[in-house]
C-alpha cells in the first residue's frame, strides 16, 4: 500500500503539486490524466524519490520514504519505473539491458538472470532480439524492452511515465497490448497517459489531477462518463473553454469581441458557428444584461467540441430575476433563434449566480 499525505514539491517558478494525499491499494491500477503542467510527472517521480517532495510524507507499507534516515535503495528494489525515453544502455544487447538490474542489484547469478530475461522477452514478444543492441529496435521495440528490464527486478510497484507518447502511432498498440498484460498480474501499477481511451479501459482507478493535485479520484465509468468536477467534465470531452468576466456597464466589448476571435480562429471553428458566437454575446450581454443591470456581475463560458463540432454558450449573471428569452429586447431574441437553439433558462437564488442561460450555437 501507498499512503501519501499533503506532499507539496515546488520549484523557483511554480508549484506543481500543492497538497496531494491519497491511498493506493495493493493491486491497483490507476490511470493519471491531466492538462500539461499539473504536476503528472513530479507525482510519479516524487513517489520513488526521484524528486524530494518539498513537504508532506510518503509510507511505502510501513516505511516512510520521506524520513532522510529511510534506506531509499531497499525501497526502490520494489519499485520500477518505466520512462517515455526508455533509457536503455546503448552499449548493451537486449538480453544485457535485461539482465544487468537484478545482477546489479539483487545479486542474482547471471545464469539465471538469463533464463529469467529470455522469459520476460518472450512475454514481451522479443526473443527473437535477444542479441541485437538497442540502437537497431524501432521505438515500441525499444519500450517493451524497457518494461521487461522493469520486470526483471520483480517489482510490487510499477510506475510508467507516458510509456507510449514517444512513440510513433503505429507502434502505440504494441506497448499498450503488454501493459494490458501486466495489468492482469496484481501488481500495482500507475500510469500516466494522455490516452483517454487505454486508460479507461485498463484500469480500476482514475486520477484526473488540476490545480497541484488531485482533483478527481474516482473509477473509469465516474471518470469519463460521469464526472463530478466541471475541469475533469471539460479535460474528457475535449472541450476548449473560453471565460469572460463583466462587473461594469462600461467595459472592453471589443476587447472581449477579439478574445472571442482570437479563441475561435484558434480552435479552427467553422466561419458559421464563430459568427454567431459573436452574434449571441452581443445580443445577450451587451443589448440586453447592460441595459437591464445598472451594476452588472456576468460570467461567460463558451465550451466548444472540436470532435463533435458543436459548442455551447452558458451566462450566469447575479440579480434579479431576468430571463432574457421571455423579457429581454424583441429584436434580440429574433436574432438569438437565428443564432442559438435549445435554450434553457435557470433561476437558483442560492448561487452566486442566481440566473442561468444556455444555449446550443448553431
Amino acid at each position: 500500500m501507498i499512503r501519501i499525505e499533503h506532499l507539496k514539491k515546488e520549484y523557483p517558478n511554480t508549484t506543481p503539486l500543492k497538497d496531494v494525499s491519497t491511498v493506493i491499494n495493493d493491486g491497483d491500477v490507476i490511470s493519471v490524466i491531466g492538462p500539461s503542467g499539473t504536476g503528472k510527472s513530479t507525482l510519479l517521480r516524487s513517489i520513488n524519490m526521484l524528486e524530494v517532495p518539498t513537504s508532506g510524507h510518503i509510507w511505502i507499507d510501513d516505511v516512510e520514504i520521506t524520513d532522510p534516515k529511510c534506506d531509499l535503495e531497499q525501497v526502490r528494489n520494489r519499485m520500477g519505473m518505466v520512462f517515455q525515453s526508455f533509457n536503455l544502455f546503448g552499449h548493451m544487447t537486449v538480453i544485457e539491458n535485461v539482465m544487468s538490474p537484478p545482477i546489479d542489484l539483487l545479486g542474482m547469478d547471471r545464469q539465471r538472470a538469463y533464463d529469467e530475461g529470455m522469459r520476460l522477452l518472450r512475454a514481451v514478444g522479443l526473443s527473437d532480439k535477444a542479441l541485437n543492441y538497442p540502437d537497431e529496435l524501432s521505438g515500441g521495440q525499444k519500450q517493451r524492452i524497457a518494461i521487461a528490464r522493469t520486470l526483471a527486478m520483480d517489482p510490487d510497484i510499477i510506475l510508467m511515465d507516458e510509456p507510449t507518447s514517444a512513440l510513433d502511432p503505429t507502434m502505440v498498440g504494441e506497448v499498450q497490448a503488454v501493459i494490458r498484460e501486466l495489468a492482469k498480474t496484481g501488481k500495482t501499477l500507475i500510469i500516466v497517459t494522455h490516452e483517454m481511451r487505454f486508460a479507461k479501459s485498463i484500469c480500476n482507478r482514475v486520477f484526473f489531477m488540476d490545480e497541484g493535485g488531485i482533483y478527481e479520484d474516482g473509477t473509469p465509468q465516474q471518470i469519463f462518463d460521469a464526472p463530478v468536477g466541471e475541469k475533469t467534465r471539460r479535460f474528457v470531452r475535449g472541450l476548449k473553454v473560453l471565460e469572460l468576466d463583466i462587473q461594469n456597464t462600461i467595459y472592453d466589448f471589443l476587447g472581449m469581441q477579439t478574445a472571442i476571435e482570437e479563441y475561435c480562429v484558434k480552435n479552427q471553428m467553422p466561419y458559421r458557428m464563430a459568427k454567431h458566437i459573436h452574434l449571441t454575446f452581443e445580443e445577450t450581454v451587451q443589448q440586453n444584461l447592460i441595459a437591464e443591470y445598472e451594476k452588472p456581475d456576468i460570467h461567460v463560458t463558451i465550451e466548444y467540441s472540436e470532435e463533435e463540432e458543436t459548442a455551447v454558450y452558458t451566462l450566469d449573471y447575479s440579480g434579479k430575476k431576468y430571463d432574457i428569452l421571455s423579457e429581454g429586447n424583441e429584436l434580440s431574441v429574433s436574432v438569438l433563434k437565428t443564432t442559438a437553439g435549445d435554450p434553457r433558462y435557470e433561476w437558483d437564488e442560492t448561487r452566486k449566480y442566481q440566473n442561468r442561460l444556455v444555449m446550443n450555437i448553431l
